[in-house]
């Protein structure tokens, strides 16, 4: 089983590994991709108005800027602990015990407007770019990551779990993938979709597949494993879970 993440806006700062090395990153059929946008985002860094323009950046975002501009001489962390955010805080990586942490290395997967896909201990630098970004010289992101994205992804071993969010899956979908939507349901029995807490309970559901022992192989076991935790959860298709809060 794999479980791909949403990236964050947020990232934490600074790292002990060496510079970024592409061909260190999982799905090395992504690198030429990879490499043409990572030059192009520190080009674009050598301008501030055009990089707070292409990147959705307020005025006082410069520290965003820089880190685009040391793209390629920044220090590396595992990207399972350079995203962070509210997601990343329920995921609760560093809580795992060393099995878990083994798990989250083997089944993790984060999208990325930059980079495709990584792995979870893929080392990436502090960066700024969105799937909603628009770069130079290039199409929409969409545009230039399906055509590489979605062929790498579909020959991932095993079940997929897609919890990116809708701009991050249209980068490359994965047609076969289970996915995942979080309703509150209020007193009455009327349900709507969670905004705010999406991404909090969508960072429970990946703690509670990192941590499985079964043996997840379609969407009814993904389901037990997340009832197994004490969520309420339901199959609501034949590749679609929803997971019920209370509103």
């Amino acid at each position: 089983m794999r479980v791909i993440l949403p990236p964050s806006e947020t990232k934490s700062t600074g790292g002990a590994g060496a510079p970024l090395d592409l061909d260190a990153l999982a799905l090395p059929e992504l690198t030429p991709l990879r490499r043409r946008l990572a030059d192009a985002v520190v080009a674009l860094a050598s301008d501030l108005d055009a990089s707070r323009a292409a990147l959705g950046l307020g005025a006082t975002a410069i520290d965003e800027v820089e880190r685009n501009a040391d793209l390629w001489e920044s220090p590396t962390r595992p990207a399972i602990t350079r995203y962070t955010g509210v997601l990343y805080d329920a995921l609760d990586y560093p809580g795992l015990t060393r099995a878990g942490r083994a798990k989250a290395a083997d089944r993790l997967l984060i999208g990325s407007a930059l980079f495709g896909v990584v792995a979870a201990t893929d080392p990436i630098p502090a960066y700024r770019l969105s799937g909603g970004s628009r770069l130079p010289g290039f199409g929409t992101l969409a545009s230039e990551w399906k055509p590489v994205l979605s062929p790498a992804l579909d020959t991932l071993d095993g079940l997929v779990v897609d919890l990116r969010s809708g701009a991050y899956q249209k980068l490359g979908p994965v047609p076969h993938a289970v996915t995942a939507t979080v309703v509150t349901e209020a007193a009455d029995g009327t349900r709507k979709v969670v905004s705010h807490f999406n991404k909090h309970h969508k960072g429970l559901v990946a703690r509670d597949l990192v941590r499985t022992r079964r043996a997840v192989r379609d969407v009814n076991a993904v389901a037990a494993v997340l009832a197994d935790a004490g969520r309420r959860v339901e199959v609501s298709g034949d590749l679609e879970i929803t997971v019920v809060t209370e509103g």
